[in-house]
This record gives C-alpha cells, structure tokens and sequence, in this order.
C-alpha cells in the first residue's frame, strides 16, 4: 500500500485542518489535550458543529447527506480533528447504527432516522450486552413478542455507555427461542423515552456513571421500528461490528496521545537520557516500541479503509484492528502513569480540576490513575480479544 498522499488529499487535509480550527471551541480542545472531564453539552456541541457542515456522518455516501468521502479522506478527516483535540464523535448513532439503517432499513426508516443522526440532534445508544451475554452475543435473552402492530420487550442490557443521555437505543432482541441461538435474534430501535424503560448508572472508580443498565419492563415498541426482517439481526449485528472494532481502534487518538506521553515523560525527567540517565533510555525505549506498533496500526487502519471502499467484508481484518488498538490503548496509559509517578495518582475529578494537585504542569498529567483503570475494558468490550483472536484464527486457518 503507498502511503504517501497526492497534492489534493494534502490540500484537502490543509481545508480540514483550516475548518477545525475556526471551529472547534478552545474550551472544549483544552479538556481534550488534557484528559478532562467532557460533559454531555461538550460533546453534543462539538457534534452539531460538525452536523451543520455535514461531517458528523463523514463515512455517509451522498445520497444519504454525506459528504461521499474516500477511504483516505476519512482518515485525514479524523487525523485532523484528533491533532486539534477535537472529542472523539460519540459512535453509536452516526458509525454504527446509521450504516445497519442505510444498508437494511426501509426508505420511511432511513427518512425517519437518518436526519436526526446526521445533525447530532439525537443520542443514540446501544443495547447489545446483557449480564452474562457480553462477547457472546448470541446468547441475548432479552425478549421481544409481537402483538398486533407493536412488539413488547422485556429484559435487561448492561455496559451501555454513555446511557444515561440516550434518546433512542438500537437493540438486540430475542423473537424465536427455536433453532440456532443466533436465528432467533431480531435489531430493533427503541425510543428510551419510552414507558418501562429505566436506565441505572453503574459507578466506576473514577466516580463516572459512564457505563449503565438499562431495564425493559413490558416496553411497546412500534414493529415498524424492526429494522430488516424478524429473526435476521444476527445478520445486522456482524455488520454493524465492522464498523464498532474499526472505531474502537482509534489509531487517531494513538497518534494524539503518543505526543501526551512523550511530553509527560520530558515534563518528569524520564525522556532524555541526557538529564535521566539509565531510567531515561529505558524508558524512551517503550515509547519507541510503542511509537512503531501506532505506524503499524495506523497501516492496518488504512487496509480496512480500503477494503470498505471496495465492498468487501472487513469483519476479519476489523478483529485484529480492535486487537492491535486496544492494546495500545493499554500500554500508553500505562506509561503515561509510569512515567508521572505519584503525580498520577489522584481519581476525584473535581479535586483535579480545583488544582487539588498543585501546579499547572502537574495539573496537565491528570487523570492518569483514572485514565489507566478505565482503559482496562478496551480488550473486552465490542467483543474480547480472545474471541477476536478465534474468530481472526477460523478465517486465516478456516
């Protein structure tokens, strides 16, 4: 693959780079440089910043509103939005639920749906773990009967980040207990604002609610609100997943705090070998390896682009990018709050950014200890690296 860009793409990463920095409020780029607590207005502003010009579904293809971007415009798009401490584009309405609805909804849903996603007017979220069905998500008991014109639900989902803004949620729902676990599955869309729905915040070690459960108890639901048909959601679901593991590789963030690191390394001594010592070198060793293992992910990011604009299926490839990213993801908040020592300790968010700490440059390390705890789940959630790595084994070795 030739990585390098011709003389349009760099002009058009130049106009990129030019809007976003017209654009992006300077508030909201400082709490992403530093690691700080981005609220619900935070993120819905920069979402309708971006929905104003028709970029906040920048993967749509124009005869759904998008801008009908290629693979490697997308990626300079991203580039250039995280280099500018741009909030990552909350994935669950625009990447992955508005593809399933353009690829096997109806035109009345695709009219219904599709705008409110494409303005960033309506949070979506997703609905697809359920105690004791994480990774395996063809064992999901919630259910769904049909009665009449409508479908009740009733059972529970669990991880649902972000949750507690959710305005509408897709849903994997159980409709046929008969056969293969996976043909019995339906994809449906539930407005949250609906009867019967309750969301329950589940408290981290950071203090953030930012996962959730999310209860149904005898919620109707329009059946035309069932997207493709009964019993196919399986179907949906693999496809929607290519987009989830793509974007949970984030090679862009990678890229944006690979620099964080490397300036939390100079800030405690712990980079030049000059002024570190032994430590120093060791130490910039990481971050080289780390450095060369972002290139090559960022390649492989590259690869699926590619393959999605071919039409192929990249669920494969997209299973060994979520493997790579979230690693990654691990190992520099790792060193991050190696690198800071006791400077990374403090979790209480409104310590931090009261100055509990003391200095500003101290202030700009946190929250390491948090950042590091949280990304523990990035190897298990949008399904765990062991079966990512069966299911990447069957394809290779069938």
């Amino acid at each position: 693959m030739d990585l390098a860009f011709t003389p349009e793409e760099q002009q058009f990463r130049d106009d990129i780079r030019t809007w976003v920095h017209a654009n992006l409020p300077p508030a909201i780029s400082h709490k992403v440089h530093n690691a700080l607590h981005l609220t619900r207005d935070d993120m819905q502003r920069w979402a309708k910043i971006l929905g104003s010009k028709g970029w906040l579904g920048h993967g749509w293809p124009t005869q759904f509103g998008g801008p009908g971007w290629t693979a490697v415009q997308k990626h300079l798009f991203e580039e250039e939005c995280a280099r500018a401490g741009a909030p990552r584009v909350v994935p669950f309405g625009p990447v992955m639920v508005a593809p399933v609805i353009m690829a096997f909804g109806s035109p009345e849903q695709q009219q219904r749906f599709l705008p409110g996603i494409a303005s960033g007017e309506v949070w979506w979220s997703q609905g697809y773990s359920e105690p004791g069905s994480g990774s395996d998500l063809a064992s999901v008991k919630t259910r769904a009967e049909r009665q009449g014109d409508t479908y009740v639900v009733n059972g529970q989902k669990t991880w649902t980040t972000l949750g507690q803004y959710g305005e509408w949620i897709f849903c994997l729902v159980r409709t046929n207990t008969e056969g293969k676990p996976q043909t019995g599955i339906s994809f449906l869309l539930i407005d949250m604002k609906s009867p019967g729905v309750t969301v329950r915040p589940i408290v981290l070690l950071d203090g953030e609610a930012e996962v959730n459960e999310v209860f149904f108890d005898n919620v109707v639901v329009p059946a035309n609100n069932l997207i493709g048909e009964e019993n196919k959601g399986w179907t949906y679901a693999k496809h929607l997943l290519s987009h989830e593991r793509t974007n949970i590789a984030d090679v862009n963030r990678a890229k944006r705090e690979l620099e964080r690191l490397k300036r939390i390394a100079q800030a405690e001594g712990v980079y030049d070998p000059a002024t570190g010592g032994a430590t120093a070198l060791r130490f910039r060793d990481e971050i080289a390896k780390l450095e060369v293992d972002v290139v090559a992910l960022e390649m492989l990011v590259l690869r699926v682009l590619s393959a999605e604009k071919s039409g192929k299926n990249s669920l494969d490839i997209a299973g060994l990018l979520k493997i790579r990213g979230s690693e990654i993801q691990q190992r520099y908040s790792e060193l991050m709050m190696l690198a800071a020592g006791p400077n990374a300790l403090p979790l209480i968010r409104e310590a931090m950014e009261a100055g509990w700490q003391g200095d500003a440059a101290t202030m700009a390390h946190a929250p390491l200890a948090s950042g590091y705890f949280n990304m523990r789940k990035t190897t298990i959630y949008g399904g765990s690296n062991e079966v990512q790595r069966n299911i990447v084994s069957q394809t290779v070795l069938g």
